[in-house]
């Protein structure tokens, strides 16, 4: 199995993934685990590792980086659409 995404800390609840992953996918993480792309998702941007309901902090590098501006499923694409930033 060829690791296709990475979790920078353990406490995150995204990954960054480091090749673009088709909608219907597998997302490979380090250590075994594996989820569906629930759309494309492009190289270096995040997926949801969990559900995100609108609200929840969003954690990457161990670090709040902002809120669910809407519910995210597990395996979605999180970004700037759908990502409400920390300032």
């Amino acid at each position: 199995m060829e690791v296709n995404a990475l979790v920078i800390d353990p406490k995150d609840n995204v990954a960054v993934v480091l090749e673009d992953i088709p909608k219907g996918g597998a997302v490979r993480l380090a250590g075994g685990g594996t989820l569906r792309a629930r759309e494309e998702i492009p190289c270096s941007h995040k997926v949801a590792l969990v559900d995100l309901p609108r609200g929840t902090e969003v954690i990457k590098y161990g670090e709040v980086i902002g809120k669910a501006g809407e519910d995210i499923a597990r395996g979605s694409w999180v970004h700037t659409h759908n990502l409400v930033l920390e300032e």
